[in-house]
């Protein structure tokens, strides 16, 4: 039988970034995952902050060398890797000097979250997708962690499902108690029409705060997975009340299991209405 696919893709992840509940669960899912029978690929942003020569990344340039257009701008597409070698695992870096070069992820020296956040978040999301088939590599599953990789729903089912590719991928979107307190920029919507967004999508981004965009990311999921302890009330209410699978929250000690079963149920049935 052929091995199922997990597609892994990440807001942070150890031990390229500080340790946190996203980058810790980054890191150790996707080693279990694979360890239990399944292929993986893990893909997350080349910020700034990551040191290239201590975790030694290095440019894959067969991958490298394309331009992503977003918002009529172009940006060229760097894709690097480096290895975790007590994984036996391989980690993807989609990188671009205009969105990744500054030294930190998400907020700047201040605490103020970057204000292009959203074209990062676009750009990221479209890089993972395209590098992911210029490997020739079809996911069953892409499992999102971090709202940064959260629009990685829409493109999938609103962009890329006439795409072979993709035809029958499913989005799995992991909700952690992490936030964005800035409002994305009011063209946002605008961008995502750009992009070739039917009016729907466009319509439901109006409202480009966190609570509205985390609730159209997890209207367009196969799967959610609360991966917070004590999630936050608001968004607990939010997957309540999406219409998917769901998995409510694990303990590290049992998650590799839980999390394998859950890829398998969202693989194999369309929508279960809870």
């Amino acid at each position: 039988m052929e091995k199922k696919r997990i597609l892994f893709v990440t807001q942070e992840i150890s031990p390229f970034l500080p340790k946190s509940e996203i980058a810790t669960t980054a890191r150790r899912l996707p080693q279990g995952i694979q360890e239990g029978g399944k292929e993986i690929r893990v893909f997350t942003p080349r910020f700034g902050n990551i040191n290239e020569r201590r975790h030694q990344l290095h440019e894959v340039i067969r991958l490298s060398g394309m331009n992503l257009v977003i918002d009529d701008n172009d940006h060229p597409l760097i894709i690097k890797v480096a290895s975790v070698s007590a994984a036996r695992m391989q980690v993807y870096f989609i990188d671009n000097d205009e969105f990744f070069k500054r030294k930190n992820t998400v907020v700047n020296d201040k605490g103020e979250f970057h204000p292009d956040n959203d074209e990062r978040s676009m750009f990221f999301c479209r890089g993972v997708l395209e590098t992911v088939k210029k490997l020739g590599w079809q996911p069953d599953v892409i499992h999102c962690h971090g709202w940064m990789s959260g629009l990685m729903s829409l493109y999938v089912k609103k962009l890329y499902n006439k795409d072979p590719h993709f035809a029958d991928t499913k989005v799995v979107y992991s909700v952690y108690n992490e936030a964005f307190n800035k409002d994305w920029d009011a063209k946002f919507p605008e961008k995502l029409k750009f992009e070739g967004f039917d009016d729907e999508v466009v319509n439901d981004m109006k409202d480009t705060s966190f609570e509205n965009i985390s609730r159209v990311m997890m209207k367009y999921a196969d799967g959610l997975n609360v991966s917070s302890e004590n999630l936050d009330a608001s968004l607990q209410a939010m997957v309540d009340e999406a219409n998917c699978l769901k998995q409510e929250y694990v303990a590290e000690e049992n998650q590799t299991k839980v999390m394998s079963e859950f890829f398998d149920k969202v693989i194999e049935e369309e929508i279960l209405i809870q």
